[in-house]
């Protein structure tokens, strides 16, 4: 049976460095706060949101919340970014998305001056990731590799591969595995025979956005199998890409779903608002 890897604890013991780290930085006389907008009230938006509040609250970090309503124009939008790129005491701006239908996404993210692009979603930190320059990651692969180095999984010389191609998870995990030095293989909708090249994985990244799809039938044994996705199953249970009953006999080491990587997305969330403040001095 597989290693079960914990996000929740590896997501805490990140969470009290950090609280050190903010800390140091109070007692220099540096405040760190981080603007977080959600336009409209989408149920699953309001707990995200809400558990990047009390992450904020946990670490040390002011959380300047902004919660406008679901009419919001993109001009209205667009000029509240403006102030906030303008606004000294405030090192990283969150956009929760989705955002209503009125407003182009795209525009929104382009908007946020790069040096508090916190989620790393900004074409310019995604173009410094691309040549290795320092700049924000996008935190859902950044917590995927420390979900690895903190379980003393190896990824230098080590066939990896990535079924999704996002932007926000899929594209910036292959360049993070790349840069530690992973063989790289991206698998999506349009890739043939798609289960001979996850079964040479030997780190297999799920971020697929169907639930289940991952079987047994696509993992190499001892393989380690890394769930990004999250669902509601047909008892309403929440599961991942992975089916983990079928995979984890095979596996050796899954993340379930919840509490493998969903925790380290918030957790380095946190890490890029600290990483800010470097970034603004340097």
């Amino acid at each position: 049976m597989a290693q079960v890897i914990d996000g929740k604890r590896i997501s805490r013991e990140i969470k009290d460095e950090l609280k050190k780290q903010v800390a140091a930085y109070r007692e220099q006389g540096t405040e760190i706060a981080l603007a977080v907008i959600q336009v409209g009230q989408d149920p699953a938006s309001t707990v995200y949101v809400g558990n990047k509040k009390k992450a904020c609250e946990y670490i040390g970090i002011r959380s300047a919340a902004y919660e406008l309503p679901e009419e919001t124009t993109e001009e209205e939008l667009l000029e509240l970014i403006g102030k906030l790129n303008r606004d000294a005491s405030i090192y990283g701006i969150l956009v929760q998305l989705p955002l209503p239908k009125q407003i182009n996404e795209d525009h929104i993210i382009q908007a946020i001056a790069p040096e508090k692009d916190v989620d790393g979603f900004h074409p310019q930190s995604v173009g410094r990731l691309s040549i290795g320059q320092p700049g924000f990651v996008s935190c859902t692969p950044a917590g995927i590799i420390q979900l690895l180095k903190r379980s003393d999984i190896p990824i230098e010389g080590k066939e990896c591969v990535v079924i999704g191609r996002s932007n926000i998870v899929g594209k910036p995990m292959a360049l993070l595995l790349l840069r530690e030095n992973g063989t790289v293989t991206i698998c999506h909708s349009k890739t043939q025979n798609i289960k001979e090249i996850t079964r040479r994985a030997d780190i297999l990244v799920a971020a697929v956005g169907r639930p289940k799809m991952i079987d047994a039938s696509y993992v190499k044994e001892g393989a380690v199998v890394i769930d990004v996705g999250i669902h509601r199953d047909a008892d309403n249970k929440l599961c991942g890409d992975v089916d983990f009953d079928s995979v984890a006999p095979v596996a050796g080491a899954i993340t379930p779903v919840p509490g493998g990587v969903g925790p380290m997305t918030i957790a380095m969330l946190m890490h890029n608002c600290v990483e800010a403040v470097e970034l603004r001095k340097g």
